[in-house]
């Protein structure tokens, strides 16, 4: 659609400087275009993509508890941690959906007092930036069009809830694709962060909720 669309609009104004764009947005959308092609065998088996990998380190921590729904395919945990209580979100696994935390988010704000709020997930690497890397940062970590971006730091601004976040980097194809084994390797490196994060910001008593972001295709909790 992208190339047709930029052809007929050349096409139709005879105007040759217009597919110039073209010819340098094509490797990307090749590269768009390859992935999305590759990532229809992940899929079609329910096997876990590299954008799961928020979901994946949220499902360990979560398998010994009971579950529950709290928004449309998303489901909570209750548990404990050095004296905090702890609240675990992810979508609801092995199928493939993405959930929506934001609604959970808010019915659990609504419900209860949040301190701290920590998201895990998955983040585009820049060309260069190796594959698997963690890093952290502040604020909503959610892909998309940015509707759940907005609806979560709405409300961590109302509330005034920090909102954490720790992401893993990987290309488009591997956000997509099945997840590589440098990803997966991450979980258990991942969660120790986030107990990290949880120490350093926190204290006894208090209650952090952490967020799993992203297509928990495979995944299960």
């Amino acid at each position: 659609k992208v190339v047709n669309h930029m052809y007929l609009t050349a096409k139709k104004q005879n105007n040759y400087p217009l597919i110039l764009p073209l010819q340098m947005l094509l490797p990307t959308v090749l590269e768009h275009a390859d992935a999305m092609k590759a990532a229809i065998p992940a899929f079609r088996a329910g096997q876990p993509v590299g954008d799961g990998i928020g979901p994946m380190v949220i499902g360990r921590m979560m398998l010994e508890c009971t579950k529950e729904a709290v928004s449309f395919e998303t489901v909570l945990a209750r548990t404990e941690f050095e004296g905090r209580q702890l609240v675990l979100v992810k979508a609801r696994g092995p199928e493939s959906t993405v959930g929506r935390p934001a609604d959970a988010l808010e019915v659990l704000t609504a419900d209860c007092s949040i301190d701290v709020i920590i998201m895990v997930d998955a983040s585009l690497k820049m060309e260069g930036e190796d594959s698997a890397t963690i890093a952290h940062g502040f604020g909503a970590a959610i892909g998309g069009i940015g509707t759940e971006r907005f609806q979560i730091e709405e409300i961590a601004t109302r509330k005034k809830i920090p909102v954490f976040s720790i992401i893993v980097r990987q290309s488009i194809k591997e956000a997509i694709t099945l997840m590589t084994r440098d990803i997966a390797d991450q979980a258990d490196d991942v969660r120790k962060r986030i107990q990290e994060m949880i120490l350093e910001n926190t204290k006894e008593g208090q209650t952090v909720l952490a967020i799993g972001v992203g297509n928990t295709s495979g995944v299960s909790q």
